[in-house]
C-alpha cells in the first residue's frame, strides 16, 4: 500500500482525508503547527504518523518529509490540504495578512512539493493532489487575498502536471464548495442558506465528499487524470 502525507490534517477537511486514508489501507502522516490535541487523538484513532511543522518555515518542511521518509518511506501521494483563510474588505487587507496567506497557502505547498518530488520522480509514481476552492475559480468578494491563493494553487497544478508527467506523477486539484467545516463556522445562518440556496444539490458539503474525492485521485482508476480542477461546489460553480 501507498505513503500518503496530508497537510494541515489534523482538523476539518485534513482530518477526514486523514481517517478515509487510514481506512483504505494507506500509511498516513499528518504535519500540524497549532492542534497538537487533535492531532494526537488522530494519531491514536487512526495511527497516522504526527509530525510538527510550521507550514510558514522551509527548514520545519524539509524535516516533516525527512521524518516521513525515515518513519513510514517515499512520499507516493502528497495532498496539500493546510490553508487559512479570513474575511476583510480589499482596502483594509495589510501586507502582513497578504504575506501570511501566501506563505501558508502558496508557499508552503511549493516547498511540500519540492521536497516530496525528488523521491517521485526517482520511483517513476506519484500523486500531487492540491485543495483549492470554488473562490479559487471565481474569485469571493472580502476573500480577496484569500481567492488569490487557491487560484494560485490551481496555476500550479495545471503547469507542474505538464512538468511531471513524463515521470509518471499525476497532479491534480480538488475545489471544494462550502463545506461544513470550521472554516466556515464564521458565516452567519443568511450567508449560509444564500450559499445553500444557490446550490442546485441543496446542501452543504460534507469533509467525506472532499476526501472520497481526494481518494479517487490518489488511487491508479485516475492514472490518465492530470492538470485537472475537480469542481466539487454542489453545482454553485458550473
Amino acid at each position: 500500500m501507498k505513503n500518503v502525507l496530508i497537510t494541515g490534517g489534523s482538523r476539518g477537511i485534513g482530518s477526514e482525508l486523514v481517517r478515509l486514508f487510514s481506512e483504505s489501507g494507506y500509511r498516513v502522516a499528518v504535519p500540524y503547527k497549532n492542534s497538537e490535541s487533535r492531532a494526537e487523538q488522530l494519531a491514536k484513532e487512526t495511527g497516522a504518523l504526527k509530525i510538527y511543522a510550521d507550514s510558514m518555515k522551509e527548514q520545519d518542511i524539509k524535516h516533516a518529509v525527512d521524518v516521513f521518509e525515515t518513519e513510514i518511506g517515499s512520499v507516493d501521494i502528497l495532498i496539500n490540504n493546510a490553508a487559512i483563510s479570513s474575511f476583510s474588505m480589499f482596502t483594509d487587507i495589510s501586507l502582513e495578512e497578504w504575506n501570511t496567506m501566501m506563505a501558508v497557502n502558496v508557499t508552503g505547498a511549493f516547498l511540500y512539493t519540492k521536497y516530496a518530488l525528488d523521491t517521485m520522480i526517482r520511483n517513476k509514481w506519484g500523486r500531487i493532489i492540491n485543495i483549492s476552492s470554488m473562490w479559487g475559480i471565481v474569485g469571493s468578494s472580502c476573500e480577496v487575498h484569500y481567492s488569490t491563493t487557491k487560484a494560485a494553487l490551481i496555476g500550479m497544478t495545471k503547469a507542474l502536471a505538464k512538468e511531471v508527467g513524463p515521470s509518471g506523477i499525476t497532479v491534480n486539484c480538488i475545489a471544494p464548495g462550502l463545506i461544513n467545516t470550521e472554516m466556515n463556522g464564521s458565516l452567519s445562518e443568511d450567508d449560509l442558506k444564500e450559499i445553500i440556496d444557490s446550490t442546485p444539490v441543496m446542501r452543504m458539503g460534507e469533509a467525506r465528499d472532499i476526501a472520497e474525492a481526494a481518494l479517487f485521485l490518489a488511487s491508479e482508476k485516475s492514472s490518465f487524470i492530470t492538470g485537472n480542477v475537480i469542481n466539487a461546489s454542489g453545482g454553485f460553480v458550473v
